[in-house]
């Protein structure tokens, strides 16, 4: 007997055998160390990454070992988890430059995709519009103000392009209707350099990263660009709540695996990364550092990705800001 597509049925054992094969998978899974990939240099992607790496690691016995494979736009370090074998023991930290590529590079190794499944969104946090305290200006007004005054002379930094503190600034360059200058960096850590150092006017760096610099007063921060104040430095305004109608950009960081990856596997990963956010210590080492713990399911995150892709898509298609 045939079923409706011409195929016939399985047998109850035939059945019983691959469930069973599934279930085998997911029981010896880890069965030796897990790769956990940054496609970043050091920073907040990395910390979130080790801080997950080092629970797992206490419960499952196996190391993790976390990788930085920085380098074209995390690009470089993608492709490395997407060419690696789908058997779990490989993960990837995307961010928020993952969904920005799919855009931006009109070529790449891999399908955005097709080629990754979801896991969970880990975490996000928004990005501070920060200044250096010899910028004449104490709000997003007194800066559009400046910058309308001297169209195409003020500047901001960024950890390169497609990144999300570059992405900050095309949005308020475009929505705030202001001629400024992009400066893209190597990564973020020269970016940051150069502003402390006051060679940039300014940067929208994600607020884990700023942070330390604000309290210290070596930065002044104008305001966040989420949709709601941060409750790791509630004082600085939203930028749509100071004036920039319709702004808001947050950075995100969530794990990722080779398609294909059983699904076993994929809920194993996620019931376990979803315990280890929800831990009291995590939780606290994320808020202080700038962070909102998410956790989500794994079709949300795929939806949330798609989102993300579209938004940031018409971004770059806007400003004709493409790689190559």
């Amino acid at each position: 007997m045939r079923n409706s597509l011409g195929c016939a049925p399985l047998s109850g054992f035939l059945l019983l055998s691959l469930f069973g094969s599934g279930v085998a998978t997911a029981q010896t899974y880890p069965s030796k160390p897990i790769r956990f990939i940054v496609p970043l240099s050091a920073g907040a992607a990395d910390t979130l990454s080790r801080t997950i790496g080092a629970k797992l690691t206490e419960t499952w016995g196996q190391q993790v070992v976390v990788e930085n494979r920085p380098g074209a736009g995390t690009t470089i370090g993608t492709e490395l988890a997407v060419r690696a074998a789908p058997d779990g023991h490989t993960l990837l930290m995307a961010t928020f430059s993952h969904a920005v590529n799919a855009t931006f590079y009109r070529k790449l190794p891999y399908d955005t995709l097709m080629d990754l499944s979801a896991v969970t969104l880990v975490a996000s946090a928004p990005n501070v519009l920060v200044v250096h305290p010899s910028l004449p200006v104490r709000s997003v007004k007194d800066l559009v103000a400046l910058a309308k005054s001297r169209p195409g002379q003020l500047n901001f930094s960024s950890a390169g392009n497609g990144s999300s503190s570059h992405m900050g600034g095309e949005l308020f360059r475009s929505l705030a209707k202001v001629d400024i200058v992009h400066v893209p960096y190597k990564g973020a850590a020269p970016a940051m350099a150069d502003l402390l150092g006051g060679h940039v006017h300014m940067t929208f760096d994600p607020l884990p990263s700023s942070l330390p610099h604000v309290r210290a007063g070596k930065l002044r921060a104008l305001a966040v660009t989420s949709g709601k104040r941060s409750g790791a430095t509630p004082e600085p305004p939203t930028v749509a709540e100071a004036g920039v109608v319709g702004y808001e950009i947050s950075g995100w960081s969530g794990v990722l695996v080779p398609s294909g990856t059983p699904k076993q596997i994929v809920g194993q990963l996620h019931g376990e990364i979803l315990r280890i956010v929800s831990l009291p210590d995590v939780k606290d080492r994320f808020t202080g550092l700038g962070f909102d713990t998410v956790g989500n399911t794994p079709d949300q995150f795929d939806a949330f990705i798609r989102s993300e892709i579209a938004k940031w898509g018409k971004v770059v298609r806007e400003a004709k800001i493409f790689a190559d």
